[in-house]
């Protein structure tokens, strides 16, 4: 039933891989090329904000224009201040970060106004320190060949070969900085978007996909639609991967920020590996091989979402399945004391904890918590930063109650929550 339900979808992807001679006419064979370009030293990690990222930001820009995107209206980058609390700008008053973003305008005249967002972030740890886990790393270059050249290389990929038969919605192409340092740019993509979020069909997340083994590819979101379920079985029937699809749309990426806005989303991820976040992570290792039979599914991905006629249905996921644990996700993960399922606004810290959103079901939702509230006190400890919040979390086990003062507006009102485990 399913085969023949997305016959188109299958088609399209089968077509996809049996054309090969087709595409190499339109898509140089730089896969590998772009990665070595931004695992060079030269580039010194491509911290946020450093001169490393801004040469990784213009030459991105080059290659989406190369492939046939086009620049948004206020050209290739969309920039924002990373914060005083960011840790590579401490000290380093009005530094920016450069989201990278290409158009692909869509044929059809009514669906083009839609969009379906393809977005991996460029950015790494730099020199070290502050995410390495390299002990004694500092001062030491952090390439980050598959954390994410190469879902920036799967990007490009996959844009090359969608600009030569565009779909009939507009694909947004967009390289994420400031990932690293918890989200930052997808979430100043979210609160000043190009096109409106609600005309957005859903986003899709390359992160860490270099390292495919025995074909094992990990599909974050995939419960964050109704349609998700039988879209990738259909995919991969093709693709032949050994497709681990699971979870909720939240987790230590940029999809979560555009989860955290309502949207459908998905994450492709090939596992980590004891490379990660470390000095080792170079392009040397990356499977060439499987990077391109991830961005094959990508693009077949892609394709079956902006040529359907229908919308997507959201699921606001339960908080049941278990993500990695990372500054991201505190307060989400047993990891980090006794559960409460916020999502934290990362890009600062206006005297407590911005929430972008809580977690369906979690203790957060129950108690009355929701987007844009400010936590400043938990307990009767002070959180005027995140950190101080996951440490108050921490002194804290699964059922006990907890009052917990929020800003909510102009108002400042108590809230009481019974803290729990995932799942509970």
């Amino acid at each position: 039933m399913r085969r023949n339900l997305f016959a188109g979808v299958g088609l399209a992807l089968s077509t996809v891989v049996q054309s090969s001679a087709a595409q190499k006419l339109v898509q140089p064979p730089r896969l590998l090329d772009d990665i070595k370009f931004l695992t060079d030293d030269r580039l010194q990690g491509r911290a946020t904000g450093s001169a490393g990222a801004d040469s990784a930001a213009t030459y991105l820009a080059r290659r989406f224009s190369e492939v046939g995107l086009q620049p948004a209206a206020g050209g290739w980058f969309q920039s924002f201040n990373l914060g005083r609390d960011a840790p590579s700008a401490r000290g380093k008053p009005g530094l920016l970060g450069k989201n990278v973003i290409g158009i692909l305008p869509g044929r059809d005249p009514v669906l083009r106004n839609q969009t379906v967002i393809l977005g991996a972030h460029y950015d790494h740890l730099g020199l070290g320190g502050f995410g390495s886990l390299d002990p004694d790393s500092t001062g030491r270059v952090h390439n980050g060949a598959d954390d994410n050249a190469s879902g920036i290389a799967a990007l490009i990929q996959v844009a090359a070969r969608l600009a030569a038969s565009p779909p009939a919605r507009t694909v947004v192409f967009i390289a994420f900085s400031g990932e690293e340092l918890g989200l930052l740019g997808s979430a100043h993509y979210v609160k000043e978007p190009i096109y409106p979020l609600a005309g957005t069909l859903a986003m899709i997340n390359l992160d860490m996909v270099g390292r495919l083994r025995a074909g094992r590819l990990i599909v974050y979101g995939a419960k964050t639609a109704k349609e998700f379920p039988a879209l990738l079985d259909s995919l991969n029937w093709y693709a032949g991967l050994d497709l681990k699809a699971q979870g909720d749309g939240y987790g230590p990426s940029d999809q979560s920020s555009f989860y955290a806005a309502k949207r459908p989303v998905l994450h492709l991820f090939t596992d980590l590996h004891e490379d990660y976040h470390r000095t080792t992570d170079d392009w040397d290792k990356i499977n060439v091989d499987g990077l391109k039979r991830v961005a094959d599914f990508a693009l077949g991905l892609v394709t079956a979402l902006a040529n359907r006629r229908a919308q997507l249905a959201f699921v606001d996921v339960p908080a049941s399945l278990p993500v990695q644990a990372s500054p991201a996700t505190a307060g989400t993960s047993p990891g980090y004391g006794a559960y409460l399922g916020t999502v934290p606004d990362l890009a600062g810290a206006p005297g407590g904890v911005r929430l972008v959103g809580v977690r369906a079901g979690s203790p957060a939702e129950k108690a009355g918590l929701r987007g844009d509230d400010i936590i400043t006190k938990i307990g009767a400890t002070e959180t005027p930063d995140l950190q101080a919040m996951t440490d108050a979390l921490r002194s804290y086990r699964p059922g006990e109650t907890v009052d917990i003062v929020i800003r909510r507006g102009s108002a400042v009102t108590t809230l009481r929550a019974t803290l729990g485990t995932r799942g509970g």
